[in-house]
């Protein structure tokens, strides 16, 4: 009896074990036309990132839906210009029809109209083509997944740009302590928060408190509206 129960046990801790690792598993589709780079991020996820997986791939957005229709997925990790509808349009379409999918958008060019035109359409993260590393690819994908946004570090000297139509009014401009100063020119910077954890030498959780209590005094809720507002208002500005 105790050698059938000892093995109940393993087989269920194996079964448990198994079905963690399904659960902690990342489905990505991949939409770019270029067929090389598909297949090189397929063999970089298979190869190096176990929690990432490609299930699906396509060359422009109809193949995307075509084969979102029949394949479940976490993220789309989108190439902002595309053959016939382009990424913006897409990007639209998937929060209208998978609101719950996240969308990654990757370019090569990194101009503030097509970042403002992506982040218009919904996208929960962007990062260059050019700049970009196969990690720094992984963290923004993994970050996203956590309910954060990502945007890649060469982001952060436009996004006055990206955002400087949009109107936020206050009426009375808030008070930062010298640490949340320090928080905000280096996000400013497009540091991370585990980056600007180690340059002032405190925890992540820190460093994420600090934000928290920054966007609360804003009445915002992401890293690019802060850093819109203190370029607005003189707290920042973009280095020459």
């Amino acid at each position: 009896m105790v050698g059938k129960f000892s093995n109940f046990a393993y087989l269920y801790v194996l079964i448990s074990s198994v079905m963690t690792d399904q659960q902690s598993l990342i489905k990505i589709i991949v939409v770019d036309d270029h067929n090389l780079f598909r297949i090189m991020l397929k063999a970089t996820f298979a190869s190096g990132y176990p929690d990432i997986r490609v299930v699906g791939e396509a060359e422009n957005g109809e193949q995307l839906f075509s084969v979102l229709a029949s394949t479940p997925a976490d993220l789309v990790l989108l190439d902002v210009n595309l053959p016939g509808m382009g990424g913006a349009e897409i990007a639209r379409r998937l929060r209208s029809d998978y609101p719950a999918l996240k969308i990654l958008a990757v370019s090569a060019e990194n101009t503030a109209d097509t970042v403002k035109s992506m982040i218009d359409a919904g996208i929960d993260g962007f990062i260059s083509k050019q700049r970009g590393s196969d990690d720094e690819l992984a963290e923004a994908i993994r970050t996203i997944m956590s309910g954060l946004e990502y945007f890649g570090r060469d982001i952060a000297a436009i996004i006055f740009d990206v955002y400087v139509s949009k109107k936020k009014t206050t009426t009375v401009t808030p008070e930062f302590t010298a640490r949340e100063r320090e928080v905000i020119h280096l996000c400013r910077d497009g540091l991370m928060s585990k980056e600007i954890a180690a340059r002032l030498g405190i925890s992540v959780r820190t460093v994420v408190t600090h934000k928290e209590k920054i966007f609360s005094k804003l009445g915002i809720n992401n890293t690019m509206e802060m850093v819109q507002y203190a370029l607005k208002n003189g707290i920042i500005r973009i280095e020459n």
